[in-house]
């Protein structure tokens, strides 16, 4: 890719975007429960003894962590483990920013999915949670220069977790990617902070511009499972979008869309669907 097809993009959106903005969390307090939890795991379950101390419990710090667990799943031929771990690890220790979206994200997750009963589910089985990881350190890398590189990790990461995102998207913080199977996103779309998105959704293009040529989803929106969305359209703060709908122009802040084209069908009925989560048309209210 070109540096001359990247500098020469029209401006994303008038708007500034959210990303990783405003609260931060506690990342030393979230180690220690995620330790402590761990500990209990090894109690309950010993047959889960080893996964449990090689991720958690003989890891000193938790980008070592998160580097140890995704070097378990994406290490290959190619780039055994004891190539990938220490370039997982050692972006997760230079850049604390990171491990601190990743540690929102694991939070997101345990708050919203009512499947999730611990904050160290997310990051022993939840392929969303380690997707959305991997997709941070392949970006960092794209920021560095290191392009060839951070694509590897995209490529190895749609092999692992059934989830393609480019290494140039822009992705904010505090999102629940729930089930995440197919989840594809473009390499100019930008999703703001505390969005939820469910599984087999498409941030795509619609044909072969070049530039900003995929969707703006903003804050507290919620894309209900196999939503496509397409083009350099805005999903406006708070919105809802229905399962299944193809989305080809730009949804209002806090209305819901669906159908195919979708078409607005009332307001959201919350003040932020993504923490919410509520998944019902609520068609009543329809402007």
């Amino acid at each position: 890719m070109s540096e001359s097809h990247q500098s020469t993009a029209p401006p994303a959106s008038t708007n500034p975007s959210r990303i990783c903005a405003g609260k931060s969390v506690d990342v030393a307090a979230v180690w220690d429960i995620l330790r402590a939890e761990a500990a209990r795991v090894v109690d309950e379950e010993p047959l889960l003894r080893h996964l449990v101390d090689d991720v958690i419990l003989s890891r000193e710090t938790p980008a070592a962590s998160l580097g140890a667990r995704l070097a378990r799943r994406l290490a290959r031929e190619d780039m055994p483990r004891e190539a990938i771990e220490p370039l997982l690890s050692g972006v997760f220790a230079g850049h604390p920013l990171i491990v601190q979206s990743a540690v929102r994200d694991m939070q997101a997750m345990f708050d919203r999915d009512p499947a999730c009963f611990s904050l160290l589910e997310p990051l022993l089985f939840f392929k969303g949670f380690l997707a959305l990881t991997t997709y941070r350190v392949s970006h960092q890398l794209w920021q560095d220069r290191r392009r060839w590189l951070a694509l590897y990790l995209q490529s190895i990461g749609s092999e692992a977790f059934a989830v393609d995102i480019h290494p140039a998207a822009r992705i904010g913080c505090g999102l629940l990617l729930d089930h995440a199977t197919s989840f594809v996103v473009g390499e100019t779309a930008i999703i703001e902070d505390d969005v939820s998105i469910l599984h087999e959704v498409t941030l795509g293009g619609t044909g072969k511009q070049t530039g900003d040529r995929h969707p703006i989803v903003r804050s507290g929106v919620l894309l209900g499972a196999g939503a496509k969305i397409l083009g350099r359209v805005e999903i406006g703060t708070g919105a809802k979008v229905g399962a299944g709908s193809v989305v080809l122009t730009n949804v209002p802040p806090h209305t819901t869309v669906a159908g195919v084209p979708a078409v607005v069908v009332g307001q959201s009925g919350e003040e932020n669907p993504a923490i919410e989560m509520n998944q019902r048309l609520d068609c009543r209210n329809r402007p």
